[in-house]
């Protein structure tokens, strides 16, 4: 449940600031008053997780001073005003200063909860992609997010780390639904340029006309954002589906780069997600701009090449799934662990994400397995399971990995809980987790 949005209250009548209080936290929200701007400026700065109603006319500091002192620390902080009669004018100006709104005394309550909840929505969408650029722009949550112990996960991770470093264009290939755009970004953000614009283009997305524009302009007066080479300069301008570019974008797109020179002033981190049977992106790009573009490439791994990962991608996600939806996680026997593993999961990621809330949804109604699911998503998945025999130890020790990490998690690191759950003695417990890379300080 999302946390009640704050109100700060600032009036210097304690009658004003009451009711008004009173009024709002019935309507559920976590209200603060203060009795003058320069108090409330103590308290309310960047990204003040709230919405602003404030009176214009104050002693001290006013309500026009005080508007301005808040849009220079966050302009984005929506502030409602409260003016008397006959300050409409004074209401106006605000409004172009930045104000998100008034209401002009004798005012109705619904219609300052009405603006309460309209600002706090948009608040609420600010911070959210606030977070999301923060968590962006963090290369090591962002390596976190890269989850697996499987040697092509940790080659993954040491060429991000590495190319992030230099200076390149770089191309990103790989099935569809591997994460080639979470790599794009983990790219950037542990690089030289992770302070730097970050502008992303989804080619496929646009026609021949509207992706010109998008990418080299001109852009028209009234559009809002410059030409995605221009928005990047000095930063990295990711191209997603780089194979639907036009033979005349392909020439265009070659001419930037070569007028770039070297080192580039903007990289470029070229996405290609071919899906079609014996086509690669080579052969989708002209030559030229192919190896300019591939000058440092990174494929990423299916899910079928990553092993016991696959088991522990799982468990998070029915985890996370489990948590939104207010329920248990499903357990994984034996035979669903070999299932997973044995999948030739054709959606890779993506597909593992959709598995794994159908199966906590279809849990919460006690029926169904993940079996059934794997099936339902290829009605010829019986014959797609991986055949060419893994040796049964593989999947036993996969399955017993699992089954111990689930439960030190589920336990929060006690060890002596694990001990009994699991019915294993300290020392096959510890020789266990020595053999799985667990270690007990994960999961404290």
């Amino acid at each position: 449940m999302a946390q009640a949005m704050k109100v700060a209250i600032v009036d210097d009548e304690k009658d004003m600031r009451q009711s008004i209080s009173q009024w709002l936290a019935l309507s559920g929200y976590d209200t603060e008053t203060f009795a003058s701007a320069e108090e409330a400026l103590k308290i309310l700065g960047p990204d003040y997780p709230g919405i602003v109603i404030s009176d214009i006319r104050m002693p001290g500091m006013d309500g026009m001073q005080f508007l301005k002192k808040l849009m220079g620390s966050d302009s984005a902080l929506p502030v409602i005003m409260i003016t008397g009669h006959g300050d409409v004018p004074m209401a106006v100006e605000a409004m172009r200063v930045g104000a998100f709104d008034f209401l002009e005394k004798p005012f109705n309550p619904d219609r300052m909860s009405e603006l309460a909840r309209r600002a706090s929505g948009a608040r609420r969408l600010v911070l959210d992609n606030r977070a999301l650029r923060r968590e962006l722009s963090d290369g090591s949550q962002l390596m976190k997010k890269l989850i697996g112990t499987s040697p092509v996960m940790e080659r993954l991770r040491e060429d991000i780390l590495d190319l992030g470093q230099a200076d390149g264009h770089v191309l990103i290939d790989g099935e569809t639904g591997t994460g080639k755009t979470l790599v794009a970004h983990a790219l950037h953000a542990v690089g030289s340029r992770a302070g730097k614009k970050f502008v992303l283009v989804a080619c496929a997305a646009l026609d021949e006309e509207a992706l010109a524009k998008r990418l080299f302009g001109p852009m028209q007066p009234e559009d809002a954002q410059l030409p995605a080479i221009e928005e990047a300069r000095g930063g990295t301008l990711v191209l997603e589906d780089v194979e639907a570019l036009s033979e005349t974008l392909q020439a265009r797109l070659l001419s930037v780069i070569n007028e770039q020179g070297t080192p580039a002033e903007t990289r470029i981190v070229a996405i290609c997600n071919l899906q079609e049977a014996g086509r690669t992106c080579e052969d989708a790009l002209r030559p030229d701009l192919f190896y300019r573009l591939a000058a440092l490439r990174i494929t990423v791994p299916p899910l079928r090449q990553r092993g016991e990962d696959i088991l522990t991608l799982f468990t998070r996600l029915s985890e996370q799934f489990a948590e939104e939806y207010g329920c248990e996680a499903p357990p994984v026997s034996a035979q669903e662990a070999a299932q997973l593993l044995q999948a030739p999961w054709p959606g890779n990621v993506r597909q593992l994400i959709n598995i794994a809330e159908r199966a906590v949804l279809q849990a919460r109604r006690g029926s169904g397995t993940i079996a059934s699911l794997l099936m339902s998503d290829h009605e010829d998945m019986q014959q797609m399971m991986t055949t060419e025999g893994k040796p049964l130890k593989e999947y036993v020790e996969a399955f017993e990995r699992m089954l111990i990490d689930n439960t030190m998690r589920r336990h929060r690191g006690s060890i002596a809980n694990v001990m009994d759950e699991l019915c294993l003695p300290r020392r096959t417990l510890n020789e266990k987790m020595a053999k799985y890379g667990l270690q007990r300080s994960d999961y404290l």
